[in-house]
């Protein structure tokens, strides 16, 4: 017993007890590498989500084509008009004659009026008007500004024109001879002709636009308003403005010059297959992502040649059917598609054995110029069938704002990170108990080898004294 308690040391019993808390954390070990695995998957969970909602923000642009332009405008002589087309133009050509061009009306003082923009006008004191008639009969209204004596000047009357904004705006130009105020519509046509009427310091800026009216002697036309006077393909056609926007559905005309031109709006596919191609474009995103999370290296135990290709690292959902049901479906959704005759592959769109998806532009931009009711068929089936696939992984939503949503139904994909979620919590829940009930067990086996080890003290010290004294010199002595 007296070297069994010996041996008992204090280095002994730390290096015992580090060892059996090694094995009491292993379980731990096991169980955070879990969490580890989990939380990755998570991870990648999250990577295939954002892609799809890309996937899904791309096919919100195709869901109505009547909202894309399928149609461009282009005129013969482009120093007579331009011109914009948008999708319900209807094709065809026609002829313009553009016979005159909408204008503002403008006048101006005479230089005589004042040598500079700064100099004051008369030796009035007080208030004085200006009042603008613009239009006439019932359809007439009358603007007034009051000018006060301290800005009685070309610059002063300008300013507080231009201050009023209404239908006259003012400007004031210096010459060799004296300064001009300027004074002009404030939009074209032959509604916006106006008179002015003056009091005071400022009477001697009235002009009439009738010719039983009064004009000032210091008064001058630089130009009147007119209307736009065009044909088109004979039919006459006034507008107040030289750009117009109503003459024809979908069709916007600006008006340059005098002149006649041609105007030919046709159909265009480069709208609709910029967005076709965005489609292509994320889809082609979301499924390598899949591929990329889902990719299964092999074992590096099995054969060399799996060896060698597990130098590629398998994706962290390697062999999640879950993943892989998603890429089958985004597949199907192109490859299976058809209608009216037509699939996926005869407007270019292809999937490859690789599980890649392209979209040949030419073939696409060619086969809607032929027959874009049939193409439009058949995208609205693929669309749609994108759509629910992406919505059956992401879940459904509504929009709360114009630039946000809320769920209202969780997804696979939401199930899949709930799974993994609900897991670790339970894990951690497991390991926080284990490491409790560990330090309980660490405590009391230290305990045990404390009172061990004192025993073995005490022992030794007794068997000391036993020793002394059953030593044959002791008993002789």
């Amino acid at each position: 017993m007296s070297s069994t308690i010996s041996s008992l040391g204090s280095s002994q019993i730390s290096s015992e007890i580090t060892d059996y808390e090694d094995r009491l954390a292993e379980p731990v070990t096991q169980l955070d590498a879990q969490i580890t695995t989990d939380k990755a998957d998570i991870s990648a969970w999250g990577t295939i989500q954002g892609t799809l909602s890309t996937l899904s923000t791309s096919l919100s642009g195709i869901a109505d084509l009547s909202t894309i332009n399928t149609r461009n405008a282009s005129v013969g002589t482009s120093s007579v008009l331009s011109a914009t087309a948008g999708s319900a133009a209807q094709t065809g050509t026609y002829s313009v004659d553009v016979k005159s061009l909408a204008s503002v009306q403008e006048i101006y003082s005479s230089a005589a009026v004042a040598k500079t923009a700064s100099a004051k006008l008369g030796s009035a004191t007080g208030n004085s008007t200006l009042s603008f008639t613009i239009g006439s009969g019932s359809k007439a209204k009358t603007e007034t500004v009051t000018v006060g004596s301290g800005s009685m000047t070309l610059n002063g009357i300008a300013s507080a024109i231009n201050k009023m904004a209404g239908g006259v705006k003012a400007g004031v130009v210096t010459t060799a001879t004296g300064a001009e105020l300027t004074l002009q519509s404030s939009s074209t046509g032959a509604s916006q002709a106006f008179s002015v009427s003056g009091t005071g310091s400022l009477a001697q800026f009235d002009y009439s636009n009738s010719t039983t009216g009064t004009t000032s002697p210091m008064m001058f036309s630089a130009q009147t308003a007119k209307n736009s006077s065009l044909t088109l393909n004979g039919v006459p056609i006034i507008r107040s403005s030289n750009n117009i926007s109503s003459a024809m559905p979908g069709v916007s005309l600006t008006l340059t010059s005098k002149g006649s031109s041609t105007l030919n709006i046709g159909s265009s596919p480069t709208a609709i297959t910029s967005a076709v191609g965005t489609v292509a474009s994320d889809l082609n995103s979301a499924l390598s992502t899949i591929s990329k999370e889902t990719f299964w290296a092999g074992s590096s135990t099995t054969t060399a040649s799996a060896s060698a290709s597990s130098a590629a690292k398998s994706g962290g959902l390697a062999g999640n059917t879950t993943a892989e049901s998603i890429s089958n479906q985004l597949l199907s959704a192109v490859s299976g598609a058809a209608a009216s005759g037509m699939t996926s592959n005869s407007i270019g769109l292809t999937v490859s054995s690789k599980g890649t998806v392209a979209l040949d532009s030419t073939t696409f931009a060619a086969a809607y110029t032929q027959n874009p009711t049939a193409v439009q068929k058949l995208l609205g089936e693929i669309q749609t069938s994108l759509s629910t696939a992406t919505k059956q992984a992401l879940g459904s939503s509504t929009s709360t704002s114009s630039d946000s949503t809320a769920t209202v139904g969780g997804g696979t994909i939401a199930a899949q990170t709930d799974s993994y979620t609900n897991t670790i919590t339970s894990i951690n829940t497991e390991i926080s108990q284990m490491e409790k009930t560990d330090t309980v067990e660490l405590n009391n086996l230290a305990a045990a080898y404390s009172t061990a080890e004192s025993a073995a003290t005490n022992a030794s010290v007794t068997q000391m004294y036993l020793d002394i004294y059953t030593s044959p010199t002791t008993s002789s002595s």
